[in-house]
C-alpha cells in the first residue's frame, strides 16, 4: 500500500467523523481528525456544536500517550484554525504538540483562516500534505463553503409532483379527492432532509393551503427556522407554524401585521426577491435553506439561478389539470430511487 493509499484511508475515516455532527456545528463546518502512530488510529475526534471544541482538540484529548504525538500523522479534513473564535488556534495546538506530520483534505476559505493555519504549521518545521479526497471534503461541507464563497446560504428545493407533471390542482379543484400526491412514508424521508439545514422556507399560498407545521416529527432531529415569504400579509396568523412557538420568521413588505404572536419575528424588505431574502439568512448565519414551496417561490429561485441541490418527489397519481410543477435548466443527477411507487430525483445545479 503506498503512502497516498494510507493517506486516503485515514482521511476517509476523518470523513466518517466530520460528518457525525450535521447540522449542530452550524455555522461552523463539519470537520473531523484521526490522528496515527506506526500505521494504528491512537485518537480521533470531530467538532460535534458550534462553540464546543473543534475536532483537533478532541482528538488529541483522546490520546492516552501523549509522548506518541510528536512522531504522529493527523488527519483532518478541513485546514486547522489559525485565528481565536469561541475556542482557541487549532493550528497552535498541533504546533504545540509537535506533530511530525499534518495531512489536509481541503483548505478553509473563510477569510479568517484561508491558508495561515498550514502557514503556521510549516513555519513551525511540520511537514503538511493537502488535497487528499479535497473533492469529497468540499462535498461535505458545501454548504460552509458556498456560504463565505458566494456569501448566500446553500438552496435546495423540494416538492412532490404528480406523473403527469403537476404539483397542485387549480384552487377551484382542491376539494375533489385527496390531493396527497406521494405516499405516507415519503414524509421519513421529507424530514430526514429537513433535519440537515437550518432554515426551512415556504410562500404564504403554502401555508394558507396546506397548513404545514414544517418541522421535524418523523425522525430524532433538529427542527430547522422557519421562514415564510408574505409580501403582503396576507398568511393564515391561526396556521400550525404561528401557534407552536417554535422559531419562525415572516418576510414581507408590510412593517407591520397585525395579530402576529409575540415569538413570531418580522422582517421588512423594500423588495422581495430572491437575491434580497438569501441575504436576510446569510445576515442570519444560516449557512442552508430548505425551500418547500410554493410554485411561485420555487419559479423565482430557479429564474434568479439561486439554488444548489433539489429533491424531485414524483408520485404515481394523476391530476390532468392543476398548477405545473418546477422545471429545472443547468441540472445534474445525483441519483435516482424508486420507494414504493414513488420515485425520488436527486439533482445538483451543473
Amino acid at each position: 500500500m503506498t503512502q497516498n493509499d494510507i493517506d486516503k484511508k485515514y482521511m476517509q475515516r476523518a470523513l466518517q467523523l466530520a460528518k457525525l455532527a450535521g447540522v449542530n456545528a452550524a455555522p461552523n463546518p463539519m470537520v473531523g481528525a484521526v490522528i496515527v502512530h506506526n500505521d494504528k488510529i491512537i485518537g480521533e475526534g470531530f467538532h460535534q456544536e458550534h462553540g464546543k471544541p473543534h475536532a483537533e482538540v478532541n482528538a488529541v484529548d483522546s490520546v492516552k500517550d501523549m509522548s506518541l504525538l510528536s512522531e504522529s500523522t493527523i488527519y483532518v479534513t478541513l485546514e486547522p484554525c489559525a485565528h481565536f473564535g469561541k475556542t482557541p488556534p487549532c493550528a497552535d495546538l498541533i504546533v504545540q504538540n509537535k506533530f511530525k506530520r499534518v495531512v489536509v483534505a481541503c483548505l478553509d476559505t473563510f477569510s479568517e483562516v484561508s491558508g495561515k493555519g498550514i502557514q503556521r504549521m510549516r513555519d513551525a518545521g511540520i511537514t503538511v500534505e493537502i488535497g487528499v479526497l479535497e473533492s469529497e471534503a468540499r462535498w461535505l461541507n458545501r454548504r460552509f463553503f458556498t456560504y463565505h464563497e458566494k456569501m448566500r446560504p446553500y438552496v435546495i428545493l423540494k416538492w412532490a409532483e404528480t406523473r403527469d407533471g403537476f404539483m397542485d390542482r387549480l384552487p377551484e379543484d382542491r376539494n375533489k379527492g385527496i390531493n396527497w400526491i406521494t405516499q405516507p412514508r415519503m414524509k421519513m424521508y421529507v424530514h430526514k432532509w429537513r433535519s440537515e439545514e437550518q432554515a426551512i422556507m415556504v410562500g404564504w399560498k403554502t401555508i394558507n393551503n396546506d397548513n404545514p407545521q414544517l418541522n421535524v416529527r418523523k425522525i430524532a432531529g433538529k427542527s430547522p427556522h422557519r421562514f415564510v415569504i408574505d409580501q403582503d400579509g396576507n398568511v393564515n396568523l391561526n396556521a400550525k407554524v404561528f401557534q407552536d412557538g417554535e422559531p419562525t420568521t415572516i418576510i414581507s413588505l408590510k412593517s407591520e401585521i397585525k395579530g402576529l404572536p409575540d415569538h413570531v419575528e418580522l422582517i421588512t424588505l423594500d423588495k422581495i426577491s430572491s437575491e434580497n431574502i438569501l441575504s436576510i439568512l446569510y445576515d442570519k448565519k444560516m449557512l442552508s435553506v430548505f425551500i418547500e414551496g410554493g410554485a411561485q417561490t420555487h419559479a423565482h429561485f430557479i429564474e434568479d439561478g439561486l439554488w444548489d441541490e433539489a429533491y424531485q418527489l414524483i408520485g404515481s397519481s394523476t391530476f390532468e389539470n392543476g398548477i405545473k410543477a418546477p422545471t429545472l435548466s443547468n441540472k445534474t443527477l445525483i441519483s435516482s430511487e424508486h420507494i414504493g411507487k414513488d420515485i425520488i430525483q436527486h439533482f445538483r445545479k451543473s
